[in-house]
């Protein structure tokens, strides 16, 4: 099934810079998460993501996004199953060491195996194991879509926010 098209060709040109648009979508505040999965050799891959979004309620889907130039596109695009942890308040240094390049993300982060495989970090403010069920090549990233076959939550966790490019632990709930 292709994606819906509205009847116009194309789109103006942008009338705006680069660091206007990054700057005006990070006025959105969202969730933080650790997307992760085991490549096709069953080494641990992981990343912080914060494009993740529900998508259906039945069937159970959600999606986030990946640029085309992540190290960890092919486990991605090539594996069965990933798991999506939502932060939880306490695990700012986790989104941090998940989003740097080069370092050994899983040193001594304590998780938990999914049915599938995909870990789920402990401690989170929720988990879904997910089925990888469609891709969509949309500019200079890949929508990854999930179908969730298993979640998980801890009542009363506070989540970990991220607006401006700052993170925010501390929030009235």
């Amino acid at each position: 099934m292709s994606p819906a098209r509205l009847p116009h060709p194309s789109a103006r040109p942008p009338a705006f810079s680069l660091p206007e648009f990054r700057a005006s979508l990070g006025m959105f505040a969202t969730g933080v998460t650790i997307v992760s999965a085991r490549d096709a050799d069953g080494q641990l891959v992981g990343l912080t993501a914060s494009s993740f979004n529900s998508v259906s309620l039945d069937p159970p889907l959600v999606l986030w996004s990946l640029a085309h130039t992540a190290s960890s596109m092919a486990a991605f695009e090539t594996g069965r199953h990933y798991a999506i942890s939502i932060l939880a308040a306490d695990q700012q240094a986790l989104a941090e060491r998940f989003a740097q390049r080069g370092a050994d993300r899983w040193a001594g982060v304590a998780f938990t195996e999914g049915a599938n495989g995909a870990p789920l970090i402990d401690g989170a403010a929720a988990t879904f194991e997910c089925f990888n069920r469609s891709r969509y090549t949309e500019g200079d990233h890949v929508i990854f879509v999930g179908e969730v076959e298993r979640c998980a939550h801890r009542a009363g966790a506070s989540p970990l926010l991220y607006h401006g490019g700052r993170f925010y632990a501390e929030h009235p709930l």
